[in-house]
C-alpha cells in the first residue's frame, strides 16, 4: 500500500470548482484537455491529497477512447464507450471539470436514455501494446461484428442470433415494424448451425504504432 508523502495528506472529498459537486475516490470525472478543441478527458479517482501549501491533487486512472487506442475506432465502438487503461497519473484537481458516469457494458445497454454525463466500458486497456482484456468477444450477424449499442438489432426467433437489418436487406423503419423475424437460415428451414464465432479486439494483425501518450 503506497503510502502518503510527507507534507500530504488523504482528503475524503474535493468540490469541483465553480460548482457543488463532490468527487469522492471510486468517482468518475471529467477533466480539461490540454487543447480547447478537444473534448474532455475522463478518468477515475483513485485517490485525493492536499500538500502543505493547500494544492490539491488527484491520482487518476485514464480512460481511453477508441480513436486514442493503438487499433483506433472500430465499427463495433459504440459513441459513449470508453477503455480503462493502465495509464495512471497525478493531476492538479482544478483541472476537473465535473463528474460523469461510466458503466458496465451490460448495464449501458439497458439505459432507456443516454444522458451526456453516461459511458460505458467493457474492455480494459494496455496502453503500452494495444492489447485488450478480454481479447475476444462474442459476434453476431452475418457480418459477424460484436454488438455496438449504437446501433439497432433483430433477434430471430429461430437461431435467437442478432442482425442489423441492412444485413438482412431491410431499413430501421422496416425493421422497427416487425412483430416477428426469421433470418435467412432459419426460414431456409436450413438446419445447418452457425459456428459460435468470437472476434479479436486486439489489433493483432496490424501495423505495429508505437503508443503515444498524452500530454496533461
Amino acid at each position: 500500500m503506497a503510502k502518503t508523502k510527507p507534507g500530504r495528506k488523504d482528503l475524503d472529498s474535493y468540490t469541483i470548482k465553480g460548482t457543488n459537486k463532490v468527487v469522492r475516490a471510486g468517482d468518475c470525472v471529467l477533466m480539461r484537455p490540454s487543447d480547447s478543441d478537444n473534448p474532455p478527458y475522463v478518468a477515475r479517482v483513485d485517490k485525493i491529497e492536499v500538500d502543505h501549501r493547500s494544492n490539491v491533487k488527484v491520482k487518476v486512472r485514464w480512460y481511453y477512447r477508441p480513436e486514442e487506442s493503438i487499433g483506433g475506432r472500430r465499427q463495433f465502438h459504440g459513441a459513449k464507450e470508453l477503455f480503462l487503461s493502465d495509464h495512471y497519473d497525478v493531476q492538479s484537481a482544478h483541472t476537473i471539470e465535473g463528474k460523469c458516469i461510466v458503466h458496465s457494458f451490460k448495464n449501458y445497454t439497458k439505459l432507456e436514455n443516454v444522458g451526456a454525463e453516461d459511458y460505458f466500458c467493457r474492455f480494459e486497456y494496455k496502453a503500452s501494446t494495444g492489447g485488450f482484456i478480454p481479447d475476444r468477444v462474442a459476434v453476431y450477424c452475418k457480418c459477424e461484428m460484436p454488438y455496438n449499442p449504437d446501433d439497432l438489432m433483430v433477434q430471430c426467433e429461430g437461431c435467437k442470433d442478432w442482425f442489423h437489418p441492412n444485413c438482412m436487406s431491410m431499413t430501421i423503419e422496416e425493421a422497427k415494424k416487425l412483430d416477428h423475424f426469421l433470418c435467412s437460415n432459419c426460414s431456409s428451414d436450413d438446419d445447418a448451425k452457425m459456428p459460435l464465432n468470437s472476434f479479436r479486439v486486439s489489433p493483432h494483425a496490424e501495423p505495429k504504432v508505437e503508443s503515444k501518450r498524452r500530454k496533461r
